[in-house]
């Protein structure tokens, strides 16, 4: 979880740093590896945006690349399961090995480490899909505020390459980036400081950036985030995973009490 909070702020850093770099426009003659990525970029968006309209080229290409990375974002989601299931264990190795000295840590990386490995968890597999995202994203900015045939497009109320004026698209991403965050945070058998703190931290960021960026790079989030709600609940419904850790901890209670009206039962017969 702190590697996810530091690579998002990093990603969050990346893109006001797009903002003021990067200004010469790119076209098909435009040499340089990075410049030609972000021309194809642009190309695809403007194959996408049907009736010349640059907003639904930048709708469908992010919910195009969503789906792509639909089975890394499972993935995801299965290991942030697991990191969250295990928790508890970690919590009591913490507390077993309070201090601060050389030995304690190890021995607390050490257990730690073999929790992961009997539980099948991989701590990076978190912070894979965003990684695998940033250079989409420092992609589009550019495409949108370099590539003359999408910096020029105009969708609904807003120009692509300005700001929104009402700041609609950056309260809405900031509003979608919560609902996900606060489902993947009910989802936790256990709530911490820092995992909650993030929650509210994480819109506000998303906010901030939305005014400062270009209104397209708004509008890839606002969609993007969406996508991520709906694929929470889809495939890690934490009303559903709560529902299961209730009956397995009901279960587990009934079998206990069957154990130990058995014993009774038995120490009867005995007598």
């Amino acid at each position: 979880m702190k590697r996810k909070i530091k690579l998002s702020v990093l990603l969050a850093l990346g893109v006001l740093v797009l903002a003021g770099c990067g200004r010469s426009d790119i076209t098909a003659q435009t040499s340089g590896v990075w410049e030609k990525f972000v021309y194809g970029f642009a190309q695809i968006i403007d194959f996408l945006s049907f009736g010349g309209l640059v907003g639904v080229g930048i709708i469908l290409f992010t919910l195009i690349i969503r789906t792509v990375l639909l089975p890394l974002m499972h993935i995801q989601m299965k290991s942030t399961r697991k990191m969250q299931d295990v928790q508890p264990e970690l919590k009591k190795i913490q507390a077993q090995y309070p201090g601060k000295d050389t030995e304690s840590k190890r021995i607390v990386a050490e257990k730690t480490q073999e929790i992961y490995s009997e539980n099948g968890v991989n701590p990076y597999m978190g912070c894979l899909p965003l990684l695998v995202q940033m250079p989409i994203l420092w992609a589009l900015f550019q495409a949108i505020t370099r590539v003359g045939f999408l910096r020029d497009g105009h969708f609904l109320w807003f120009d692509i390459s300005g700001h929104d004026p009402y700041f609609i698209l950056p309260v809405l991403a900031a509003l979608f980036t919560f609902a996900s965050s606060w489902l993947t945070m009910k989802a936790a058998p256990e709530k911490n400081t820092m995992t909650t703190s993030m929650t509210y931290l994480m819109p506000i960021m998303i906010f901030v950036m939305g005014i400062s960026v270009a209104a397209g790079v708004a509008l890839y989030w606002t969609v993007s985030n969406a996508y991520q709600v709906f694929q929470t609940l889809l495939l890690n419904n934490p009303f559903k995973i709560q529902e299961e850790r209730e009956a397995k901890l009901k279960a587990e209670k009934n079998k206990g009490k069957v154990k130990q009206k058995a014993l009774a039962n038995a120490k009867k017969k005995k007598r």
